[in-house]
């Protein structure tokens, strides 16, 4: 549905989007995921043509958004950084509004505004001048006003940005449900949305594309993915765990106490580990495998040097 070809915007010398190719297909959630000033709200404002690329094109269903920006705009929920609104107007007046400026009319009008009001949770605050509400709830309007004309495509640009633990469980799930049948493009530089919401990830930095696989293969991307972290319940000689059989290095971590074992390419060692646990009589208390850290692969990944 959205194809982006060699996309470069420049702002005088400094190039925000250098030369960013790739496309999205239906049912897809992409995670874009990238450090602050990597790009990644400079190339959302391209996908969504409120801005010019210096170079480069984007078609959404086989449209130039440079020939047809209006028809493919119709088609797009945004939801901008900083969800900027109508602080003077109350919750209701702004819905209202979008709704008007959507196109939406009579019962249609009336279902939408009902529907997003029920999803995005917003019944309480619907009287309330948009000024007046937290962080949270005006990140919540923001979610409404881009659903509100149920879009094919929905881009998100910091959507639990502020959100309490709860409220950003809810707004997770509700990416979920309406990626069923919506593209949905997701940018964060939160580490945990992309594995709890994104069958995709692309990681920018440098306005550059350095990664674009499934969260699972960016997990493998980590020096822990498949490690086997344990906790000993008192202090005891674990010497001996380095030494195994298909252990490439060991990690103490002094302040915690947890040991980290990482095996050698293409081995499995937890069989290895727990026997040797058992023969000796280790006082493990924890012990588990590595899925793989996001943060040791987000700076690897993102600070690596691109020639």
């Amino acid at each position: 549905m959205i194809s982006v070809s060699h996309l470069s915007k420049h702002f005088d010398s400094f190039k925000a989007v250098d030369d960013l190719s790739f496309s999205v297909k239906p049912g897809d959630i992409v995670g874009f995921l990238g450090p602050n000033g990597a790009g990644k709200s400079t190339t959302m404002k391209m996908l969504t043509g409120f801005l010019r690329p210096t170079s480069g094109d984007i078609t959404v269903d086989g449209l130039s958004i440079s020939e047809h920006a209006k028809a493919i705009q119709a088609k797009i929920g945004y939801l901008p950084e900083g969800a900027p609104a109508y602080g003077d107007m109350t919750v209701i007046q702004f819905l209202n509004f979008i709704a008007d400026v959507r196109g939406l009319k009579g019962d249609t009008k009336t279902r939408s505004i009902q529907s997003v009001i029920e999803k995005v949770t917003l019944a309480d605050v619907l009287d309330r001048p948009i000024e007046n509400l937290s962080k949270g709830f005006k990140r919540r309007v923001g979610l409404a006003q881009a659903i509100i004309h149920d879009p094919q495509i929905l881009i998100l640009d910091e959507p639990t940005d502020g959100l309490d633990p709860n409220q950003k469980h809810q707004v997770r799930e509700l990416i979920q449900q309406l990626s069923k049948d919506k593209l949905v493009i997701v940018s964060t530089h939160i580490l945990e949305e992309v594995t709890a919401v994104c069958n995709r990830v692309m990681v920018i930095a440098d306005g550059k594309l350095r990664f674009d696989d499934t969260p699972e293969g960016l997990l493998k991307q980590s020096r822990y993915h498949k490690a086997i972290t344990l906790h000993l319940s008192y202090q005891s000689d674990i010497s001996g765990l380095a030494e195994l059989a298909g252990v490439a290095d060991m990690e103490v971590d002094r302040p915690t106490g947890k040991v980290t074992l990482f095996p050698e390419p293409g081995m499995d060692i937890l069989h290895l580990v727990t026997e040797y646990i058992q023969l000796r009589k280790l006082p493990v208390d924890t012990l588990y495998i590595e899925q793989g850290r996001l943060d040791e692969v987000f700076r690897q990944i993102t600070q690596q040097e691109v020639a």
